[in-house]
């Protein structure tokens, strides 16, 4: 009876704990996601292969020779084993080159700055971290929003980030991959949403005092139609991004509600990522620089 109480007990807790995943990274709504939620289940699965057994020999030895257990004692009438000695090292080697060969093949094809494979053509959306909001522009529409991003469902997004501040970390978890914004370069991030919906974006990179609120809305619509309703409808707002109201939005201020620029000034990104960078004419260099430093980190 005892035994089955605490089978319940466990089974609800684990249910409990896996109800914790909506929204997460083990919740994925992309092919991106869908990718990388496989590659942490198959890693964790592989290192639990050695972690259960020895928590497992641990407890039942502990309880196996515990005090008052005089008749059982340890005293065994050898010194070496091939065997033990086998299954100690052939069974991690084995592990970690499964890990290490799985790690690198998911590292060449989930490469951020890779483009997608896909029947259509990606839509490009410049992103650039502010203190302490998001700023979405729209290249191709020419419109821009603050604190939320839309695109239709089953289109690649091709977002080219940067930041007008402190380094940032653009992140939507149901999506898949987060990647550093940085002030005077020019990163990548190549995502899908598979489904229509509300996705939550963070910054995963803490950056000061109105770090908790700098938060944006995904929003994948389900169709390019009703995504091409959608720039419509933010291009009748009156409001233009322009170097002064660029200037004024740069502002540092705390959790921002959403809003939107019909009108966006010409190479208003590049002008973003120019503004740092002195004398140099051309802005693919940062970008360069980014994922090289990207990748010496990694």
């Amino acid at each position: 009876m005892l035994i089955r109480k605490l089978g319940y007990s466990a089974l609800a807790t684990s249910l409990l704990l896996l109800s914790g995943c909506e929204g997460g990274v083990l919740d994925p709504k992309g092919q991106v996601g869908i990718d990388e939620k496989y590659l942490i289940i198959v890693a964790t699965v592989l290192m639990l292969l050695v972690v259960v057994p020895v928590i497992g020999m641990t407890l039942y030895f502990a309880w196996r020779y515990r005090e008052g257990r005089e008749h059982e004692i340890y005293d065994p009438k050898w010194a070496h084993s091939n065997k033990v000695e086998a299954v100690v090292w052939l069974i991690p080697i084995v592990i970690i080159a499964i890990l290490g060969a799985l790690t690198w093949y998911s590292t060449q094809k989930l490469d951020p700055y890779k483009s997608l494979d896909h029947e259509h053509k990606p839509i490009t959306i410049q992103v650039v971290s502010l203190n302490w909001k998001w700023l979405f522009i729209y290249p191709e529409q020419g419109i821009a929003t603050v604190n939320e991003v839309v695109f239709p469902k089953d289109v690649p997004v091709e977002f080219k980030i940067t930041s007008d501040t402190t380094m940032n970390s653009f992140f939507i978890p149901q999506l898949g991959s987060q990647i550093y914004s940085m002030a005077g370069m020019t990163t990548r991030l190549n995502l899908i949403a598979n489904e229509a919906g509300e996705f939550d974006g963070i910054s995963a990179n803490y950056s000061g005092a109105g770090f908790t609120g700098m938060k944006f809305k995904a929003i994948a619509k389900p169709s390019e139609q009703a995504f091409e309703d959608w720039v419509k409808a933010v291009k009748h707002s009156p409001a233009a991004l322009t170097d002064s109201s660029y200037a004024q939005l740069a502002q540092p201020s705390e959790n921002n509600p959403v809003d939107y620029y019909g009108t966006v000034e010409n190479e208003m990104f590049q002008h973003v990522v120019m503004q740092f960078m002195g004398n140099m004419k051309h802005h693919e260099q940062p970008e360069h620089s980014a994922h090289m430093s990207m990748q010496a980190e990694d």
